[in-house]
């Protein structure tokens, strides 16, 4: 992954892919309950309606009927063990992208008013890369950082929030069969988000995919932007992040 990101500059523009339709979709697992400060959020993302978006805000049930109806039993199974709202969201838009293509976006982004057609213009999977340093417990500058030795070692990955990729694309369908097998032979109480569902479960994906297309001289058909911040930032403090409702406090609790 430190090696993709310090190939990324040298990547040549790729235009024969085609582009992902105009559609938002944010996920919160209860659509008539939305914390106020949430809404504010959702709501930054309105003007996108005038450049011809589409917003979906899915929650828990249609999320569950929409991939009744789309998928398999199994993914129907995987997506009842998801037993956090972050790990049925993480799982959701795998198979809404997959299946019809758009801009997931989590629900609490705030949008930065960017002109968001510079991401339209071709259909690479557009992914957010993130490092983490072990040293300082901190996030850092991944292009910065990659290629730089760090005492104790530092974690590249990619988020899988943003994801903008046109249907079909290979990275989200090994994505979404990786999360799926693991949930369904995992632990039925195991509480690993991250490798189930979330960054880890999309950059081993990523990464393999990533070997295959250089093993077949193929050009690549994601883009690593390092630039989201200028596109939406993610908002702290939020209510819910102070109970578990925030994954991260869920994952150290013991139930």
């Amino acid at each position: 992954m430190e090696w993709l990101i310090q190939e990324a500059s040298e990547v040549v523009d790729a235009v024969d892919f085609t582009t992902p339709p105009r559609i938002l979709i944010q996920f919160w697992d209860n659509a008539t309950s939305v914390p106020a400060d949430v809404q504010k959020c959702l709501d930054s993302w309105v003007p996108l309606e005038k450049t011809g978006f589409e917003r979906l805000l899915f929650d828990d049930t249609a999320a569950e009927q929409f991939i009744m109806e789309n998928f398999s039993r199994r993914h129907s199974r995987a997506f009842k063990r998801c037993h956090h709202p972050a790990m049925r969201a993480d799982f959701f838009r795998l198979c809404f992208v997959l299946k019809n293509g758009g801009l997931y976006v989590d629900a609490d982004d705030a949008y930065q008013a960017y002109d968001i057609d510079k991401l339209l213009m071709d259909g690479r999977l557009k992914l957010q890369p993130l490092c983490y340093d072990i040293a300082s417990d901190s996030m850092v500058d991944p292009v910065r950082s990659a290629g730089i030795p760090a005492e104790g070692g530092r974690i590249f990955y990619v988020n899988n929030n943003p994801l903008l990729a046109p249907p079909s694309h290979p990275i989200i369908a090994m994505a979404l069969e990786q999360a799926t097998n693991s949930l369904l032979s995992a632990d039925e109480d195991s509480r690993d988000i991250q490798t189930l569902t979330g960054p880890g479960n999309l950059t081993s994906c990523l990464v393999a995919h990533a070997v295959e297309l250089a093993q077949a001289g193929k050009a690549w058909d994601f883009e690593l932007l390092t630039d989201w911040d200028s596109v939406a930032i993610s908002t702290w403090p939020l209510s819910y992040r102070s109970d578990d409702r925030n994954w991260r406090r869920w994952v150290r609790s013991d139930g």
